[in-house]
This record gives structure tokens, sequence and C-alpha cells, in this order.
């Protein structure tokens, strides 16, 4: 085991948040689950979420037998909802290839819908305590400073980030699936983007960057994605009205949401060409919502 993992995964087996998605017999759906919700949004955000979705759908054949209109409404306010439509197909391709199993091969993984290739190395190290480099924002961050010396990683990663975490990681699997989640960790709560604690940090006497001396670069390392008046909190104000919904939706409850008709108008347009909302003659609904039964 190479020093730094050996240091990282002593501090995480002290330190590591108690998240359910990491006790040991949680399952590999709940891990793939896991891995989809929390793209690009925060832990405290996502637990919740996940828990009323293992409890309802606690095996990938639970989901596909849903529409995947309650997908999205089950989805809630986490944000990005192509994301949940991307995982009732997920669910749908393990039903249909895989006998409702994760599977727990890299290109099996990778050919399921919605599965890029960080969370197939995710599910298969964190899951299936398998020997992958699983490398996210943090790890490169971290492998960036300890390693290269440099105050962040670049915007997205390269071959040359796979080959460097790999290099660090332990030959034995059970320790290197280890090893991630630990790295992982450590960029999250220590090493983070802006204020890393590295008083704290258990790779402080051998990180370069550190030994450098050098400051942070003023600003963020990465310009942070505006949400307020964007479309995206449009489609999202759309997407709540027809969650809350037990039918289709009148175009007049919609246009209440927003006051610029052209922006509202282009959200709405994106969301049916996106599939998350689907028309009903002049009305709008999630997939799969059915008519409202008509009084005999």
């Amino acid at each position: 085991m190479s020093e730094l993992a050996s240091l990282t995964t002593a501090w995480y087996d002290t330190h590591a948040r108690d998240l359910p998605w990491r006790a040991p017999d949680v399952g590999a759906w709940p891990v793939l689950v896991s891995e989809f919700m929390l793209q690009q949004t925060p832990v405290v955000r996502v637990l919740p979420v996940w828990r009323e979705w293992v409890a309802r759908w606690p095996a990938p054949a639970d989901l596909a037998l849903e529409e995947s209109g309650e997908a999205i409404r089950a989805w809630g306010r986490l944000g990005y909802p192509r994301r949940a439509m991307r995982l009732h197909a997920c669910a749908t391709a393990l039903v249909e290839r895989h006998g409702g199993e994760v599977p727990r091969r890299l290109d099996q993984m990778l050919a399921l819908p919605g599965v890029g290739d960080y969370t197939a190395r995710a599910v298969l190290a964190f899951a299936y305590g398998q020997r992958h480099p699983v490398v996210d924002t943090n790890v490169r961050r971290v492998a960036a400073r300890a390693v290269t010396g440099a105050p962040d990683a670049g915007a997205a990663t390269t071959p040359a980030d796979l080959a460097l975490v790999e290099s660090l990681l332990p030959a034995a699997d059970a320790a290197a699936a280890r090893a991630s989640a630990a790295f992982m960790e450590l960029g999250a709560v220590l090493c983070t983007a802006r204020t890393p604690r590295c008083e704290t940090c258990p790779l402080r006497a051998h990180c370069k960057w550190r030994a450098t001396g050098a400051a942070l670069p003023e600003g963020p390392s990465r310009k942070p994605q505006r949400y307020a008046g964007t479309d995206r909190q449009v489609r999202g104000l759309l997407l709540a009205v027809l969650r809350h919904a037990t039918g289709p939706v009148a175009r007049p409850a919609l246009d209440v949401v927003w006051a610029d008709a052209v922006q509202r108008e282009r959200a709405l347009a994106s969301l049916l060409a996106d599939g998350l909302v689907v028309p009903h003659g002049e009305r709008y609904a999630l997939p799969g919502t059915p008519e409202p039964a008509q009084p005999v």
C-alpha cells in the first residue's frame, strides 16, 4: 500500500462520516442510487431523498415497474431531474439485461443508461470492493495537491488523472476500494477547494503543495453555476407544479410560476424535448400521469 493511501485510510477509519450507503450490507442497488443522486448535489440534500427511494424501490425491478414520471416526482428538488429518468432507464436495463442485479463487470456497467466512467467505477469499488481508480473532483484535488504540488486539478478528469490515482491504490482489491473511499472523503471534508484544513490533514507531512507554501489562487478554481433567474430555475418551478398535481395541468397553472413568457415557454419546450413533461392536448403532465376519472 502506498504511504498516501495508508495514511488516508487510517484517517478514514476513524473520521469517515456515517452515511447509510456506506453500510457493509447495503447492497449494490442502493449504492448505485446514491451515486446518481450525489452528482452535483450535496450529501445533506441527498440523504432524505435516498432513504425514501430505497424504501420505496429496494430493488431495480421495483422502480422499473413504475412509470418514469413517478421517478421524476420522487426526485423532488434534487435538481438536474434528467438524472431521475436515467436512473429509471438504468433500472429497466438492469431487469432486462442482468436479471435485476447490478453487474460486476466494468464494461457491463458502462453500457447501462446514465452510467458514466466515474459512476461505473464508484459502484464497483464501493458495492463490490473492486480495485478501480474512482476519480471525482475531490479525489483529483487531493492527488493534485499531494502528488504534483498543484493547488487544484483541471476542469475535467483526464486519463492522466486515472493513472495517477490508480498508482496510489493498494494492490489488494478490498484495500484499494477502502482507499478510494478515503481519498474521496478527505477531499470532501478536509482538502476542500477554498478552505483546506491542512493542520488536521493526515497527508500534511507529505503534501507537495503544502511544502511549496503557495497560496490558493484568487477566486474559485471553477466558476460557480448561477441558478437564480436561469432557465434551470424556471424548469424547476414548472416541474414543481406537475409533481404536486394528480392529473394533467392546464396552461394557466403553469403561466403563474414565471412572469417572463418567452423564458417560460423556452423552459417548457426544453422539458418537453427532454421527455420530463408530456402534453395532454392543451395540458401537461409528468410521463405516465393518468387522466383523472370522469364522473358518471
